[in-house]
């Protein structure tokens, strides 16, 4: 049923019915009608304005037809590079810095400048920059992000200035087809807690992998930043704080917000997915749970960590030879990322083990603050914990040692961004019950992980099968180099973002979580597993993304949850020629509509007068 705002968005917003069908079909992308009509008038003005336009703009590249055609002769240095020359010159400048922060600053830059020599640059050097573009160094940016602000590179909504308007607002986005929406309210940023609007690094950085690793293509492509305040004393007495001087919203309120924007979203671009990230945990859990059904979206925090720990988790198993059934996972954290991993473990067990849920979740044993979570310790928990609290009489236990001796866990797996906490005495103790133990610490940035992987495999003499949320250093190990894996969102979500929108699907189900984390782990070798990398490297990303999509989408057409009229005979090659490559799929020149296309040509000449 409509909540209230939901009805007055639908009452009084015009329909998006009379935009081309080009504008509208999200499997379709790079349409120049979906691009809005300031921005059509930009492209045929030519001139300066189109240079200053990053989505145009491409700076030494464009030939000297170009030149002439746009009226930018002079406006550029005479020589006419490649964009791989461009690229090197960027390279180059990148590298000049050792500090990761002034390398981000510097992509940063060119993002808002030059939209395809950004990703190209991107796409060619993805091993060394996604740690640049996102985590570790994102942390360290949204920290700073008010003192190294250049420009938005998306959008902002209000709660305190433009709440009632954001349909209004959105329709100011340059495109009239949105196909991907990553939006945070910076409530709980990485594990650096309540940023507020600093948190917008996220959705930019999270849109830059979608677009670089998923293939999306940056025109439909939307970082967004619910303003609900900010409860961080710092932010609220900075000068540049760029957000709302005011307390964050809670409760009815903070929904009130988040129903709006859902709901003006799917008006203005009715296919699109909205991927929430960063709410804090109570909040994320309680937006999932109402938007799942009723719009495409996912949170990624929590079901796209579940997925690509799941299929780390898939393939150290293998490396272990311990049967899916067999094994039981201890989680040092109970937040929501923590709960949604366990969730998606317990469906893996249940479904690959045969097992009833009740019987899958008794595999799956929980630390918060006070201990292992049980329903008899005596406090109250909240609903999220509830669905993973022990209920079968295992003994109230805080030691940490002592929970692993009588749990025997075959993997731990840390998500409470505490920092170091699993010591020798832990990692020797899994070692007696498990010959090759999964030690999983994901807190992001690299600071706050909960054992380094240099003291993981030391403690474990080189046998743990180690993956952390970051990007660890290889380590020497009595003469043998091992290579730490990384279990990243980002083998996730391009993928599922990807395969959800160019199948049409109506929700993302866990059914089709379970599958990308499937896809994923199938990527990996057995040579691989058996040499202890249970994840694929991320400079073969977009390949990886292909694959995922594909698996995301087949579960999602046959389990009848696509509007798809027809299923593509080889769903891989089908994603694959979706895929948005900088340089080469640019913008489609289809014709415009007659109308629209005679309007901007006498626009234009009025515009060109004297």
């Amino acid at each position: 049923m409509a909540t209230a705002e939901e009805t007055r968005i639908l009452r009084t917003a015009p329909s998006t019915s009379d935009l081309p069908e080009q504008a509208r079909d999200v499997t379709k992308p790079g349409a120049v009608q979906a691009r809005t009509k300031p921005m059509k008038l930009t492209e045929a003005m030519g001139n300066a304005p189109y240079l200053w336009n990053p989505v145009f703009n491409r700076g030494t590249a464009f030939s000297e037809k170009e030149r002439r055609d746009r009226r930018i002769e002079g406006l550029l240095p005479p020589v006419v590079e490649s964009i791989e020359l461009q690229a090197a010159r960027v390279m180059e400048q990148i590298q000049s810095e050792s500090e990761p922060l002034e390398k981000f600053i510097i992509l940063n830059a060119l993002q808002s400048t030059n939209e395809a020599l950004f990703y190209h640059v991107i796409i060619k050097n993805l091993e060394e920059l996604a740690p640049v573009i996102y985590t570790p160094t994102v942390g360290e940016a949204c920290q700073k992000y008010d003192r190294i602000f250049r420009q938005p590179l998306g959008m902002y909504f209000s709660a305190f200035r433009h709440k009632g308007r954001f349909y209004e607002i959105m329709k100011n986005w340059p495109s009239h087809n949105v196909q991907i929406i990553v939006v945070t309210d910076g409530g709980r940023i990485l594990g650096l807690g309540d940023l507020g609007t600093n948190g917008m690094g996220i959705p930019v950085g999270k849109i830059a992998l979608y677009v670089a690793g998923g293939g999306f293509h940056p025109d439909h492509s939307l970082p967004a930043q619910l303003d609900c305040g900010t409860d961080t004393e710092k932010l609220l007495n900075d000068k540049f704080y760029l957000g709302s001087k005011e307390k964050r919203l809670t409760g009815d309120e903070h929904m009130e917000v988040v129903e709006e924007f859902c709901a003006a979203a799917q008006h203005c671009f009715p296919n699109c997915l909205i991927q929430f990230e960063d709410f804090q945990t109570n909040q994320a859990f309680a937006i999932l749970e109402k938007m799942r059904n009723k719009y495409l979206c996912f949170n990624d925090d929590i079901q796209g960590t579940g997925g690509v720990v799941t299929a780390g988790f898939i393939n150290g198993l293998k490396a272990q030879g311990t049967k899916t059934k067999d094994a039981k996972v201890l989680f040092y954290g109970a937040g929501s990322s923590a709960v949604g991993v366990a969730n998606m473990i317990a469906t893996l067990i249940q479904k690959e083990g045969g097992l009833s849920e009740k019987e899958a979740k008794e595999h799956i044993y929980m630390i918060d603050s006070k201990g292992l979570v049980t329903t008899t310790r005596g406090d109250k928990l909240p609903e999220h914990k509830t669905v993973m609290a022990r209920k079968d009489g295992t003994p109230d236990m805080k030691d940490l040692v002592d929970i692993v001796k009588h749990v025997k866990p075959h993997a731990v797996v840390g998500l409470t961004g505490g920092g170091e906490a699993w010591g020798q005495e832990m990692i020797e103790e899994m070692c007696k019950h498990v010959e090759k133990p999964l030690v999983f610490p994901l807190s992001n940035p690299t600071s706050q992980a909960e054992i380094t992987a240099e003291n993981a495999y030391k403690y474990s003499k080189g046998k743990c099968i180690f993956a952390g949320g970051s990007p660890f250093d290889p380590v020497e190990y009595e003469g043998k180099k091992l290579v730490p894996g990384q279990a990243n969102n980002v083998f996730i979500f391009p993928g599922v973002g990807f395969g959800s929108v160019m199948i049409k699907a109506k929700t993302v189900t866990d059914d089709m979580f379970i599958a990308a984390a499937k896809g994923l782990a199938d990527y990996v070798s057995k040579e691989q597993i058996e040499a202890g990398n249970i994840y694929p490297e991320i400079n073969d990303l977009r390949n990886i993304s292909a694959t995922v999509a594909a698996a995301v989408a087949n579960a999602a057409y046959d389990t009848g949850n696509s509007n798809l009229k027809q299923k593509p005979k080889d769903m891989l090659s089908y994603i694959k020629s979706k895929m948005w490559v900088p340089g080469k799929s640019e913008i489609d020149n289809h014709e415009h509509d007659d109308i629209t296309n005679h309007k901007i040509e006498q626009d234009v000449k009025e515009a060109r007068q004297p």
